[in-house]
């Protein structure tokens, strides 16, 4: 772990990003605007700059070939896009059992620009009781890190406007891939 740590700070002050914010210990980790594959590897590093080993929920056609491989021994778990919701489920049911669950999802989906975020970050705080807190990357700034870990409080059109707050100046590395934070189904109770 130690070796990991120091290897993600040297990295990291090498590129010459700006780092900000806590490493959450526990939660769920919302990776936003997600506008490049460095995405993935920003969050890696940070997290294990902070001693965190992470769990990333990865679409499963990446883990063919050599490249499964990697992403299975950085954290990378598999999802299936059309039954995302069973993935869901067990990972609730591992969150209850592991004090240091940390799991990042890139909110938006994919890195192309979309009309929503997809919901599955709120469905499974709410179903394991885990908090959300918000990472980012910014290249326009070269800055990334995290800010507020929040609870739900089941209003989830309020608890999205908060979240928007936070990333209403956060751009991701291509900008014109960013998509604004918000939830198809907002004024209902997911």
């Amino acid at each position: 772990m130690v070796i990991r740590r120091t290897f993600a700070r040297g990295l990291l002050r090498l590129a010459r990003w700006k780092t900000v914010g806590a490493v959450p210990r526990t939660g769920i980790l919302v990776g936003a605007p997600h506008t490049s594959n460095f995405d993935w590897v920003a969050m890696l590093l940070l997290l294990w700059s902070g001693g965190v080993q992470p769990r990333v929920l990865i679409k499963r056609q990446l883990f063919r070939g050599p490249l499964g491989w990697l992403l299975k021994a950085t954290g990378g778990i598999p999802i299936d896009r059309d039954d995302a919701g069973e993935v869901v489920r067990e990972l609730t049911e591992h969150a209850a059992t592991d004090e240091t669950f940390v799991i990042v999802l890139a909110a938006e989906g994919t890195r192309q620009k979309q009309e929503y975020w997809k919901s599955g970050f709120y469905r499974l705080s709410r179903d394991s009781g885990l908090p959300i807190s918000l990472g980012f990357i910014d290249g326009p700034s070269r800055t990334m890190g995290f800010g507020p870990t929040l609870e739900l409080t089941g209003d989830v059109a309020a608890d999205m406007d908060v979240i928007r707050e936070f990333y209403v100046d956060k751009r991701g590395v291509r900008p014109e891939g960013r998509t604004e934070p918000r939830l198809r189904n907002e004024t209902s109770s997911l």
